[in-house]
């Protein structure tokens, strides 16, 4: 068990035994019972593949669609995989949807757009001509089992969702490493567990898999595990600060992102205020440091 001088009031009954426990706080969307679907340590798992693999070009996809624009869970947690991936000596380079301009541009990351129409065979000549060594989604919707696009309340978003996960099913015909990150059971890599979701949940689960899916209360939250797990096992801190994640997310704001549940242009994921965003990062934060020293024994 990872013990916690920090753990806010409100949590110090629940057994937090690892960082996927700390991006599964606050669940109430039936992720947590999922988490016996994944095996043990699943972060820290997906991790120590990134590290192992040659430094190259990593593809990373966010964007979902909400009433119009894009959400605030996906990009902050983007953004912070990315920046960790530079310190890492990696090219990241975010393959989005047009509703996401001008989020990560300022941040000094390559952004490619994709078309709603955009076809396989476009996805193919990417693939051919970046030649990365990783793909990574972040609560990015990918087809369902019932080959269309749709949102938690399941209304069809094909028509405003680009056909993304295609990179994903390409590259797992060329045995490229590909990492999905999910809060829902309609993102790309939930069709890893998609017979828990089809019993356990009433959602029509996401068809396309990946070779390492992480799932959290809110998709950033996993990547934020994601990065802690990275910041632990390369000894070297690359976990942004609460500072960093809040500064960001209320920029991503003021150019027209919303919150997914409430779909109103406020800074807060999922209707979690702030103030959570703060503990969750916190606790990765400690938690990470605490699992790096005991790595340095």
């Amino acid at each position: 068990m990872i013990h916690l001088t920090q753990t806010p009031a409100s949590q110090q009954d629940y057994p937090i035994n690892s960082i996927e426990d700390i991006a599964l706080l606050h669940s109430s969307r039936g992720m947590a019972e999922l988490k016996e679907s994944l095996g043990s340590d699943y972060c820290l798992r997906a991790a120590g593949r990134l590290l192992a693999l040659k430094r190259g070009t990593v593809l990373l996809t966010t964007g979902f669609f909400v009433a119009g624009h894009a959400e605030t869970d996906g990009p902050p947690g983007t953004l912070s995989v990315a920046l960790a991936l530079v310190q890492l000596g990696f090219h990241p380079v975010i393959v989005t949807d047009h509703i996401c301009e001008g989020l990560f541009e300022p941040e000094g990351i390559t952004v490619l757009y994709a078309e709603i129409n955009a076809d396989t065979a476009w996805y193919r000549q990417l693939l051919e001509q970046l030649r990365p060594v990783c793909l990574i989604s972040i609560e990015r919707c990918g087809k369902n089992i019932n080959n269309d696009y749709a949102n938690m309340r399941g209304i069809s978003i094909s028509a405003q969702t680009a056909h993304i996960d295609t990179l994903f099913e390409l590259a797992s015909q060329k045995h490229i490493l590909t990492i999905g990150i999910g809060d829902g059971g309609n993102e790309i890599g939930m069709g890893n567990v998609k017979d828990a979701i089809a019993q356990k949940l009433s959602l029509t689960p996401c068809a396309v898999t990946v070779d390492e899916l992480i799932i959290a209360t809110t998709s950033n939250w996993g990547a934020y595990a994601l990065v802690a797990c990275l910041d632990q096992l390369q000894e070297q801190r690359v976990l942004p600060s609460y500072e960093e994640i809040a500064a960001y997310i209320r920029r991503i704001v003021s150019l027209g992102c919303v919150d997914g549940v409430t779909k109103k242009p406020v800074p807060s994921v999922d209707g979690f205020p702030q103030e959570v965003e703060k503990e969750i990062l916190s606790l990765l934060r400690e938690a990470a440091g605490h699992l790096r020293s005991q790595h340095c024994k």
